[in-house]
């Protein structure tokens, strides 16, 4: 009898039948998948709250909602009942990311006694961290460490004398801040000596000299260089600082890097002067009224107070329309009067004792994954100095495993030295290469040449170059995503909550004149970088890339391609459009703006997102054509100040304005543009991160109409095969992110190379 089981024809003709798609495949046995894994891994939280911290959660001035109590209470349990060191709150843009590390705060502080709660942010977000705390937790005290008095902030923990306080604690740290250094200079003392010099035997040589040598001004002992000589004022080193050799006293001091200081008057009126409605004279009457110190205070530390001022006779000093653009402006401006400067870092890593700090809580954590950078190094100093970290991020990684390795390394070392990836003569780069071997996606591409022949065999050169793409396995979720972090999605939140959300992909066709204009560019272009290819020059691989990305969209420019090294003229090509000639993109985008202009009744304005804003400036010509359509529209440009942004926008929003045009990397985080509904991409750029967040800008809680985000691309161009990476990396980040790829590019994603290999692929086809 046989025991092999008959093969059907239809699947011994076609093995491909057999085949599931994934989506098909987790829709139909995604139940029992996830019965078997949570059987296997039983989650730390599995939906029933603790009544004590959801008693917390309910006396908050602010109370969240009930799929945001659900991350709360996941995250509580698994720092305190499953003693982890860390969480990370992977929550989509908008779903109240800084809401729930506050009531995480809070109770912490209630339920486990949790007192300091220090927060790494975007500094232009600051102050809105600030006033959220304010708006939330009760008897909450909050100081931010994000001017030049964080040096005297920092040092008042450490006096015996600073009063304590009761309530929980909150320490806002600007993410720049964080990692400056300061200004210092040599402070020594002078002393005049004769000074015999020796040869190699100990004779003396020539006649004793008179100098000024160094000496500590504490002790007066000299210091002394590495023969064992007396510095000199001429000898002695300005860029390092020294100590004294006797009593160890700093050869140094901190120095104020604009000279003399302004007088404290002068310093507060300069201050109250960049409020909205301030003027110098009534700068001058409220110093004259008020004082200079209550003033200095209330604008450091309490906004609201001063924006509330009361006269002697208990009338309100400012109006309503005063006081709402005050408060505005204020929640993001930075006022201090302190002096000096010292790397904040550094000094909790000195001189603060480990765990003073109870909860540190990472703001926009994914901007701390590479692995060398300095916000990086210093965020891990502070996470090595604190008792628990939460992480809080929108886009846990970009779609390539080693975006993880180091955050993971920072957050939980302890594990990743469990599990093998360490330091290798002071260096992670090791490590990082054999977690991307053991989690993710590397290729070794070989490459086989002839070469001169040897007498008894051909030459043959084989090279073996090993590149990165994009893709996290299974084995790495389970082991370092799904343990330690909570997920939340905007639709999670409940229904009635946030509006329909919906994307649009729009493959728009070039003009004749530009589509052939762009072909013999091309053509000319991926000739030259061929021929240079094979003789080893690899320069014209990004000036190519770059030039035909960015000429589609900048075809009204001349455009002359020189080659980097030479600055021969490798390609020319006129100007294809004139000033007043609107480009096929640009078209579409300004119909979709009058298009959502008619529906004005329902106050749909446009934001529209363009990354070309230099020397190939596309966002100042759709300017003027939405201004030539009768559409209002508005430039925010870099040189707004990232403090000012949000103002600058509520001001356009009240002159009426109907379209916003702007880099995505300018608005990328922290900003709630709610009077955005329709959301418009001239161009994408490569960064996941500022594409996901700039596509969310508007679908926040809050926002009442139907978000539509539109991705413009021009077909048969590079540009596709851009949005079709970007496609990718975004399907490998929700793969990290509890979900199934959703996105309107996906209707693109087809290849997994990385961004230069798949559009160098496309050029040298």
């Amino acid at each position: 009898m046989s025991l092999e089981t008959p093969v059907p024809d239809t699947l011994a003709d076609d093995p491909s039948a057999a085949v599931i798609p994934l989506p098909e495949f987790v829709s139909d046995f995604g139940d029992s998948l996830l019965a078997a894994v949570t059987a296997q891994n039983p989650p730390v939280y599995d939906g029933t709250p603790d009544a004590r911290r959801d008693a917390v959660m309910e006396g908050l001035k602010r109370k969240p909602f009930a799929a945001q109590r659900g991350v709360v209470q996941a995250v509580t349990r698994l720092l305190v009942d499953a003693g982890q060191p860390a969480a990370v709150v992977n929550a989509e843009m908008g779903t109240g990311k800084t809401m729930m590390a506050i009531a995480i705060a809070a109770v912490l502080h209630r339920c486990e006694g949790y007192r300091r709660f220090l927060v790494i942010s975007p500094p232009h977000l600051v102050y809105k961290w600030r006033r959220e705390i304010l708006e939330t937790v009760t008897g909450a005290r909050v100081t931010v460490l994000n001017g030049p008095d964080t040096l005297r902030k920092l040092l008042q923990l450490r006096d015996p004398a600073h009063p304590g306080h009761d309530g929980p604690e909150f320490f806002v740290l600007g993410r720049v801040r964080m990692r400056l250094g300061f200004h210092w200079k040599p402070a020594y003392a002078v002393r005049r000596r004769h000074i015999q010099r020796t040869d190699d035997q100990g004779e003396p040589v020539g006649e004793p000299q008179l100098q000024a040598i160094v000496v500590c001004p504490h002790c007066g002992i000299a210091t002394l260089d590495p023969d064992q000589m007396p510095y000199t004022v001429e000898t002695f080193p300005v860029d390092k600082r020294l100590k004294c050799d006797g009593c160890a006293s700093p050869l140094w001091t901190l120095m104020r890097p604009n000279g003399a200081p302004q007088p404290r008057r002068e310093l507060l009126k300069s201050s109250l002067c960049q409020i909205p409605t301030i003027g110098p004279a009534t700068a001058e009457r409220l110093i004259g009224r008020f004082g200079e110190g209550p003033l200095a205070g209330m604008i450091e530390d309490n906004v609201y107070e001063f924006v509330n001022l009361m006269d002697e006779d208990g009338e309100l000093v400012f109006s309503d329309r005063q006081a709402r653009r005050m408060e505005k402006a204020m929640a993001t401006m930075e006022f201090s009067f302190g002096q000096g400067g010292y790397q904040a870092t550094e000094f909790i890593k000195r001189y603060l004792p480990d765990g003073f700090f109870d909860l540190l809580i990472v703001d926009e954590g994914h901007e701390y994954k590479n692995d060398g950078s300095a916000q990086g190094q210093a965020m891990a100093v502070l996470a090595a100095k604190v008792r628990k970290v939460v992480l809080l991020t929108g886009t846990l990684m970009g779609g390539y495993a080693d975006d993880l390795f180091h955050l993971l390394w920072r957050i939980m070392p302890e594990r990743m030295i469990e599990d093998g990836y360490r330091y290798v003569r002071g260096s992670l780069g090791a490590a990082a290469m054999s977690f991307m071997r053991h989690h993710g996606v590397l290729k070794d591409i070989y490459k086989e040449t002839e070469g001169s022949a040897h007498k008894t065999a051909r030459g043959r050169k084989v090279s073996v170059t090993t590149v990165k793409a994009p893709g996290f396995g299974p084995q790495g979720i389970a082991r370092y995503v799904l343990p330690f972090t909570a997920f939340l999605k905007l639709r999670d939140i409940g229904e009635g909550v946030l509006p329909p959300y919906l994307e649009h992909f729009h493959d728009v066709p070039m003009r004749t004149d530009q589509s052939e204009a762009y072909h013999g560019l091309r053509l000319t272009l991926t000739g030259a970088m061929k021929e240079a290819l094979r003789h080893g020059d690899k320069s014209l691989l990004g000036v190519v890339l770059n030039v035909l990305l960015e000429w589609p969209d900048c075809a009204f420019r001349e455009e002359v391609v020189r080659h980097p090294r030479t600055r021969s003229v490798l390609a020319h090509v006129p100007a294809i459009f004139d000033g007043a000639d609107a480009m096929p993109k640009e078209t579409e985008v300004i119909a979709l703006c009058k298009a959502e202009k008619a529906e004005k009744a329902q106050g749909r304005r446009v934001l529209v997102y363009s990354v070309y804003s230099g020397t190939r400036d596309t966002t100042s010509r759709l300017k003027a054509m939405c201004e030539a359509e009768g559409l209002r529209a508005a430039v925010l440009r870099a040189s707004i100040d990232t403090s000012r942004r949000e103002d600058w926008i509520f001001e356009q929003v009240d002159r009426g304005v109907d379209v916003l045009i702007t880099n995505p990397e300018l608005v990328k985080t922290g900003l709630d543009l709610l009077d955005f509904p329709t959301i418009a991409f001239l161009q994408t750029g490569y960064n996941v991160y500022t594409l996901q967040q700039a596509a969310r800008r508007s679908w926040r809680i809050g926002q009442k109409q139907p978000v539509d985000v539109h991705f413009f691309g021009y077909g048969g161009t590079t540009q596709i095969t851009c949005l079709q990476l970007m496609a990718r990396k975004i399907a490998v980040s929700q793969s990290t992110s509890g979900d199934m790829p959703d996105t309107g590019l996906d209707v693109l994603n087809q290849d997994d190379d990385s961004i230069e290999v798949a559009l160098a692929k496309q050029l040298l086809l």
